[in-house]
């Protein structure tokens, strides 16, 4: 058939190196796809909207170029590639039916979205220990967080994410595939590629398993550690405005926290144990998880952030007063 170079047969098995595959959108959910298009489409755009919006207050602020808004802005980055890399192929598949992706388009949005899931782990991990410095040791804020050692800190996490998932490519590559090339998903991902293989996939199951554990597990438990140690050394603060106000920084740092990793270690534990749930539910999650945090991390840090939201306001009314000045001209 089309999209297939046939490599051989073996034991009623017909090999295909598959040149294109089909994403079928979800599974048992295909009279619904429309409807479920539009909350996705919506969230998208909110994505796409707060996170710009975000970068360009932060970017174009001079006296917004501190660690928390420059890790902010990373995190905004990697919100906007994230969705950008699922979302448009997601829609054109529900809408058009026009799921078909070549292999290596296949591989390399397996990659980035792999590579910016744990690279905004990462940026979490860096965030907290932002927070951590500036409320457990205030002296040596400017002095351990300088412009350069954000940009290292940046540097390091996409290199740690490219270094986990690089050989993910190769362990894809080296599968045999038969049967067939509908990949019941909405976007490429690891384990949905490997599950259609006839070769042995344990060493991408066991890989699949080792990164996010390594790599995502590990920056959670750090990320526990600084809060805890953070919430100690806010309750020794002496006054009650100085502790509500170091709460409040840190609150909606939490609220991003607890959204980015509860859906995540969720939908990785349902698909490691989780054999009764329904496929279409762990679809839905994996969209979820790749959605949900994109649109809300801009709403959280823009109500939470007042520096931000006066930024917002101030830019609003100044273009209203030009605008103005323009009519009565």
């Amino acid at each position: 058939g089309a999209g297939r170079s046939v490599l051989g047969t073996d034991d009623n098995h017909t090999f295909f190196a598959p040149e294109t595959y089909i994403l079928t959108g979800i599974p048992g959910l295909e009279e619904s796809h429309i409807w479920i298009s539009i909350p996705f489409c919506l969230m998208y755009v909110g994505a796409l909207l707060g996170n710009s919006l975000l970068l360009f207050i932060i970017l174009t602020e001079q006296s917004l170029h501190e660690p928390m808004y420059l890790f902010l802005c990373m995190l905004a980055a990697a919100d906007l590639l994230l969705s950008t890399t699922t979302v448009p192929k997601m829609l054109a598949t529900f809408w058009f039916r026009a799921g078909e992706i070549s292999f290596d388009a296949c591989l390399t949005q397996m990659f980035f979205i792999h590579v910016i899931f744990i690279a905004e782990s990462a940026i979490l991990l860096a965030m907290a220990f932002d927070r951590y410095i500036a409320i457990c040791d205030p002296l040596r804020y400017t002095t351990v967080l300088t412009k350069s050692v954000i940009g290292k800190i940046g540097l390091a996490a996409i290199t740690r994410s490219v270094c986990f998932i690089f050989p993910v490519i190769f362990l894809v590559k080296r599968l045999t595939f038969c049967r067939t090339n509908l990949v019941p998903h909405t976007y490429c991902e690891h384990m949905g590629i490997a599950r259609l293989a006839c070769a042995d996939i344990t060493i991408n199951i066991w890989y699949g398993v080792a990164v996010p554990i390594l790599a995502v597990g590990l920056d959670a438990v750090l990320i526990a550690v600084s809060y805890t140690l953070i919430l100690r050394a806010v309750f020794q603060l002496p006054s009650k405005d100085a502790r509500l106000k170091a709460l409040r920084t840190c609150g909606s740092h939490i609220c991003v926290i607890v959204m980015f990793y509860t859906p995540s270690f969720f939908s990785f534990l349902a698909h490691r144990f989780g054999h009764n749930i329904p496929g279409y539910i762990l679809i839905l999650l994996a969209n979820l998880y790749v959605l949900i945090p994109s649109m809300l991390n801009p709403i959280i840090y823009g109500v939470k952030t007042k520096e931000i939201l006066k930024r917002v306001i101030r830019k609003g009314n100044h273009k209203i007063r030009k605008n103005k000045g323009k009519n009565t001209k």
